[in-house]
């Protein structure tokens, strides 16, 4: 309930101050599973793609942000746990495991997840290596991977700021990638690669970083 009156609330909101550049939602399937691979430049960029999108989504969350105080954190640890966002301690692989689980079984519920194929924001603009989660999630679910590029994020909301700023940013999603040409590789972990690499190339034709 809380998601869907803050959601109900926050569109117009957002919409008419910030102004987001918003292309290609039509390519979010509007049922069944769905996993959308993004770049990540700021701490916000989860709650920017929960408004935008349509439907649903959950995200893993690193842990600290349920450590963290101030007006800012308690609004987005309400936000998170109202989507039943997933915490990670990156530090643990074993937590890791366990958090793409949990993301395994979002998506064979039949729902949205979002994930960083790169782990972590980038803190120098540059589109950083993908991990292989999200290939790894797309292999076990079969969901359709959605790639989805952010730009202008990072300026919206600061260390240190108590409100974001009317900054103007752009979120874009790209057509389902298409992995059927890679089905001949017969190594899993090859084609595991092979799929991190394609969605990162997708991810970058979206946002127009360059690669670290």
């Amino acid at each position: 309930m809380f998601y869907e009156n803050a959601r109900r609330l926050l569109v117009p909101v957002v919409r008419l101050l910030w102004r987001p550049r918003i292309a290609g939602l039509e390519n979010v399937p509007t049922s069944g599973p769905v996993l959308l691979a993004s770049n990540h430049l700021a701490n916000i960029d989860s709650l920017v793609i929960a408004v935008i999108a349509t439907r649903k989504v959950r995200f893993i969350i690193k842990d600290e942000y349920w450590k963290r105080t101030g007006l800012k954190a308690r609004i987005q640890q309400r936000f998170f746990e109202s989507i039943g966002s997933v915490p990670v301690d990156r530090g643990t692989l074993k937590s890791a495991r366990g958090s793409l689980e949990a993301a395994l079984e979002v998506l064979t519920g039949g729902d949205v997840f979002a994930i960083y194929p790169e782990g972590t924001r980038s803190k120098d603009g540059l589109l950083g290596k993908g991990k292989q989660g999200a290939a790894w999630l797309a292999q076990m679910s079969g969901a359709p991977v959605v790639p989805v590029g952010l730009k202008g994020t990072e300026k919206l909301w600061n260390k240190g700021q108590i409100l974001p700023r009317l900054h103007r940013f752009s979120v874009s999603f790209g057509a389902p990638i298409d992995f059927s040409d890679l089905e001949e590789i017969p190594s899993e972990a090859a084609r595991r690669r092979a799929m991190t690499e394609r969605i990162m190339d997708e991810i970058q034709a979206l946002s127009g970083q360059e690669r670290r």
